[in-house]
């Protein structure tokens, strides 16, 4: 579950490396761009990096896998001749069942159908050291909200749904294969630079309007091209008034919703809530 140590290293380090970077950037920094700089693989800020153009390194905490596009990941990894895997890893065995007649015999049929792919996840995950969560243990990115997000911290996933997580304050990102083995390889993550868009939320939500409306609204404005590669992030004192982030019926938060209208994040600056976007 939570490594509380690797946890506590992260805020050690947090303040220090913020400071550094608004230094170097001359101004206050964006609750996104706080834990983007506190995630540099070159550690401290030395240089001001702009948004939505500078390829940037980044170390990232954690990397979470689905069973589909864990296979080949981990056959990569295989190959990187390493004993053990970098930073804290898991493999979630929840997209090869396929949902038909119920959750007992579905589970079933998919545990016969998969065997050779679960043996083989299951195998590997012990050999390097990597979490593995059986199927029917739970969905990818709901398992990895409530037993790994933390605030602050940055995680990438092979599943598009990793972005759940930023309902707990992380900067939470699908990714491909590749881009996993790398960081469990123990190498730096690249990613273009974020762009930022802000959205001020004033009044309070009333009536049968929900948390989704809000972003759902924002996804209209945007559309998918407008937010592509971009943080969103809220502010204002509607942020405040109302759990933004809570997780609603469709046990999804705020983050998930965020999803379609760009790639990478989204959040609540006042309040310390980050949503984020594959």
């Amino acid at each position: 579950m939570f490594d509380l140590n690797m946890i506590k290293a992260i805020y050690d380090r947090i303040p220090v490396r913020v400071v550094a970077a608004r230094k170097v950037v001359g101004k206050p920094l964006t609750l996104a761009e706080k834990v983007l700089y506190s995630h540099l693989s070159k550690g401290d800020a030395t240089e001001v990096h702009t948004r939505g153009t500078s390829y940037v390194d980044f170390d990232p905490d954690r990397v979470a896998m689905q069973d589909a596009t864990a296979q080949m990941a981990l056959l990569q990894f295989m190959m990187a001749g390493k004993d053990k895997v970098a930073v804290p890893s898991t493999v979630h065995c929840d997209h090869l069942i396929q949902a038909k007649i119920g959750a007992d015999t579905d589970l079933d049929v998919a545990k016969d159908i998969n065997r050779e792919v679960y043996d083989f996840l299951e195998s590997v995950s012990n050999k390097y050291g990597v979490g593995f969560w059986k199927p029917g243990a739970g969905i990818i990115h709901q398992v990895v909200l409530e037993n790994y997000a933390f605030p602050g911290g940055m995680i990438i996933g092979t599943d598009s749904h990793t972005v759940n997580a930023g309902g707990l304050g992380m900067i939470a990102i699908g990714v491909g294969g590749a881009d996993a083995v790398d960081v469990m390889a123990g190498m730096p993550w690249e990613l273009k630079f974020p762009k930022l868009i802000g959205v001020k939320l004033t009044g309070k939500l009333n009536g049968w309007t929900a948390p989704k409306d809000v972003i759902l609204k924002v996804a209209g404005i945007l559309t998918v091209k407008g937010g592509t590669g971009c943080i969103i992030e809220y502010f204002g004192e509607g942020a405040l008034l109302r759990p933004i982030f809570c997780i609603n019926r469709r046990r999804r938060s705020v983050s998930e919703l965020n999803k379609p209208p760009a790639n990478i994040t989204g959040g609540s600056v006042k309040s310390s809530r980050l949503t984020t976007l594959k």
